[in-house]
């Protein structure tokens, strides 16, 4: 005889199960609240019966985020200002770091925070992040003097494509050699 899945689960069994999946989720990755939400109404809608509503899943799932952000098990000012400074360690631009925080569902105020912060401790962090680029993809001021010329407009496009402005990535390009090599030791 094959065991019935679809029975009706209580509501204190359906919430203790949420805040298990929560806990084992925040415990592997360190998501936003956004990420979590997303995690949960996927399982729950995966695992329940059809007849459930997404409406009294997201109000249930909800309770449990609320309370998972009351402990302090998540925090989405925490996690902009961690994602934001490793990527900025990694080299990306301000433009790349406020558009993937907007993509994780970030709150606009603490995107905004964090990205003011950024440019507190380093007024021109995007020109030393371009350096970055240049260094780790080997172009622009990083490749020989040679090949410079032939490749100047598809080094912009890269750096561009990384999310610096025009004026950043003709600064960088237009670096000499012996600057780059004065500007990457000190990085």
């Amino acid at each position: 005889m094959i065991p019935i899945r679809n029975r009706k689960k209580t509501l204190q069994v359906t919430v203790d199960e949420m805040r298990s999946y929560s806990f084992a989720y925040v415990e592997k990755y360190a998501p936003s609240k956004q990420q979590l939400k997303t995690y949960l109404l996927k399982k729950y809608m995966k695992l329940s019966a059809s007849d459930t509503r997404k409406k009294d899943v997201n109000k249930l799932i909800d309770i449990v985020l609320s309370d998972l952000e009351k402990n302090k098990f998540i925090n989405d000012q925490f996690y902009s200002e961690s994602k934001a400074k490793s990527m900025v360690q990694k080299g990306h631009s301000l433009n790349k770091i406020r558009n993937y925080l907007m993509g994780k569902g970030i709150n606009q105020e603490f995107i905004k925070d964090t990205v003011n912060k950024i440019r507190e401790d380093n007024s021109d962090q995007d020109f030393f992040s371009a350096i970055k680029i240049c260094k780790k993809k080997r172009i622009g001021p990083a490749r020989d003097e040679d090949n410079r010329t032939l490749f100047y407009k598809k080094d912009i496009s890269l750096l561009a494509r990384n999310g610096f402005d025009f004026e950043t990535s003709k600064k960088v390009m237009d670096i000499e050699k012996d600057e780059f090599l004065k500007i990457i030791n000190l990085l």
